[in-house]
């Protein structure tokens, strides 16, 4: 019924899924762009249930405390603390070692505010684990979601980068002003 449900809403606001079905790929970290809004969130949670999706999602510790903590935690959320050093990265792998199936949904911003560069967390876990980011795309603009081929890192980051950059160009969030804007080509290590 849930299932309908966010397949209804999905189709009323207007969205449509393209590409291939992600759940064809056991392990792997969504890599999904832009994250402009609140709005990001209920689309993503609509995606989850409408397709679908075995996904997790880590989201700042203030959303997992009372009263709310335990309605985030049953739609697939894991509290992290942003102000801490936690070795993220280290841990997101062991996870992704213990587990035969498991997928987690990042930003690659990191926050909803206009950044210039993408933060390395998400790159770093599917090189490490081994696992490939699948690039997704929250079109407002067009009203799509579009999820890519599977890509697996080379271990070069400043051309893995390039690459992902390249994907995302054109993608319109909701408030597009705070879509990471690029200064040039160049990727930062």
């Amino acid at each position: 019924m849930l299932k309908l449900i966010c397949r209804l809403i999905l189709k009323i606001w207007g969205f449509r899924v393209t590409g291939p079905n992600p759940e064809l790929i056991p392990k792997k970290v969504y890599a999904v762009y832009p994250h402009t809004s609140n709005w990001d969130f209920p689309l993503g949670i609509m995606l989850k249930f409408a397709m679908p999706i075995a996904v997790n999602y880590v989201g700042k510790d203030s959303l997992f405390k009372w009263p709310y903590g335990w309605f985030f935690r049953w739609l697939g959320g894991i509290p992290v603390d942003r102000k801490k050093s936690t070795n993220f990265v280290d841990n997101m792998v062991r996870l992704y070692g213990q587990y035969d199936k498991l997928a987690f949904a990042l930003a690659p911003e990191g926050t909803r505010k206009r950044v210039q560069k993408f933060k390395s967390g998400f790159y770093y876990i599917a090189d490490k684990a081994q696992v490939p980011i699948i690039l997704v795309k929250f079109d407002f603009g067009h009203k799509i979601v579009d999820f890519s081929e599977p890509f697996y890192t080379t271990g070069v980051y400043a051309v893995d980068m390039k690459y992902i950059i390249n994907h995302f160009k054109g993608v319109k969030g909701v408030n597009p002003e705070l879509a990471c804007q690029w200064e040039d080509e160049s990727v930062e290590l």
